[in-house]
């Protein structure tokens, strides 16, 4: 099989191929002691949040290809050299023993990656074992269903996540060697843990958005830092040392883990509009946003702006904001945040997918001439995206957006049309 070469060089371009994980066992082995170690404030119903992911799942099924991480992990692991290197680099990773590492190169393909992602229950054969209060020697990946972060498409290759957690760092181990091995996929992998600062470095998918062919958005918070960006400014430098390329980074607010990713506050919904939550975008004074200009191989400049929107227009690119939870009540604004109101994924130019719980959010985009379709007409054919020219799909996400994220979050896309 020839493999997809990789493209996205926008985020509203048509979308033809993306990788979810719908959400497993991994979800029910979370406990209100661990959850906050696992980064979530509450745990999860994994029958309720499977019915909202297969919802987001057969609207995608619809429209292109879709790829699931554990599938792709699974068809890797038939090759045991390849095998033999994963198990190497996670047990080691995890500080895990040779044990774990023989129990899972005895199973099968589909048991390991199973238990890569569910976790390896620990064997209590010892005194220190049986003392030791955790249930797991691997732990299991509860947030792997936001596939976005662990690694991102930007332009033709993948940029691999160096997560600000460690509890999600087998997601990035995993992901790089999907890219690296899997015959589906033709690119290369940008992986910035070999570079001077990598015991520094922290950047995720959520925080980096690619506008055009020559602009990168980069949110700077508690998931992405300073360090990292300019690690991937320099890659970037080399890898086409001819093109102009501007990053515009924005400072994310610490003091809420809502505001952990750019996507939670800014997302792109048609070739000329974005959706915002302004107390960040706009009104938040001491929040910085940072132009970096690449050219010639190297950084030629580095200004402030205002904020994100002038910074785009100054680039070229003008957008009209929407806002998430409309544009009088704060209140509303608030509430609509936490549950990723702003957190919006293109399927098209003008056609994208989010939570129909936030209501008035739906209500300013129909204000803005999009039609709101419900993910089960979408799936029946009762309706149909080609009949709109601007739509947004709604799927429940009661139980999803407990988890942290929304619809972006959810789905890392492997190629656009241009």
């Amino acid at each position: 099989m020839v493999g997809i070469n990789l493209s996205v060089n926008s985020e509203v371009g048509e979308l033809e191929a993306v990788i979810v994980h719908k959400p497993g066992l991994e979800i029910e082995n979370m406990t209100p002691e661990n959850a906050e170690r696992s980064l979530y404030s509450d745990i999860l119903n994994r029958s309720i949040a499977m019915k909202e992911h297969n919802q987001l799942n057969q609207v995608l099924s619809k429209i292109c290809k879709v790829f699931d991480v554990q599938d792709l992990l699974c068809d890797i692991l038939k090759n045991d050299a390849i095998k033999k290197t994963i198990l190497h680099d996670v047990t080691e990773n995890e500080f895990a023993s040779k044990e774990v590492f023989q129990e899972l190169d005895r199973d099968t393909p589909g048991e390991i990656s199973r238990k890569l992602f569910e976790g390896v229950v620990m064997e209590k054969s010892s005194l220190t074992s049986f003392l030791n209060k955790d249930r797991y020697s691997l732990k299991p990946l509860h947030n792997f269903f936001f596939t976005r972060d662990a690694s991102m498409t930007v332009f033709d290759s993948v940029l691999i996540g160096k997560m600000a957690n460690k509890v999600r760092e087998r997601e990035s181990i995993i992901m790089k060697a999907i890219f690296d091995y899997h015959p589906n996929f033709s690119t290369s992998t940008i992986d910035l843990e070999n570079t001077e600062t990598s015991d520094k470095i922290m950047i995720e998918g959520g925080d980096v958005i690619v506008a055009s062919e020559n602009i990168i958005l980069i949110g700077m918070g508690v998931r992405t830092n300073s360090e990292a960006i300019d690690a991937f400014a320099k890659r970037i430098c080399s890898k086409s040392p001819e093109k102009e390329i501007h990053i515009i980074i924005q400072e994310l607010p610490a003091e809420r883990e809502s505001f952990i990713h750019l996507d939670m506050v800014f997302t792109f919904i048609d070739v000329d509009k974005c959706m915002i939550y302004d107390p960040v975008i706009y009104s938040h004074s001491k929040l910085q946003t940072v132009h970096m200009k690449l050219s010639g191989g190297k950084i030629s400049k580095i200004e402030y702006r205002n904020n994100l929107i002038e910074a785009l227009s100054m680039v070229g690119m003008d957008v009209e904001p929407l806002y998430c939870g409309g544009r009088e009540d704060l209140w509303m604004k608030k509430r609509e945040q936490w549950h990723s109101g702003a957190n919006f994924f293109a399927v098209a130019p003008g056609k994208i997918i989010g939570y129909d719980r936030n209501i008035h959010t739906i209500e300013e985009l129909e204000k803005h001439g999009f039609t709101a379709l419900k993910a089960k007409d979408v799936i029946s054919g009762k309706s149909s995206l080609k009949e709109h020219e601007k739509c947004v799909i709604t799927i429940h996400g009661s139980e999803l957006s407990r988890g942290g994220g929304g619809c972006r979050c959810m789905t890392m896309p492997v190629r656009r049309k241009t």
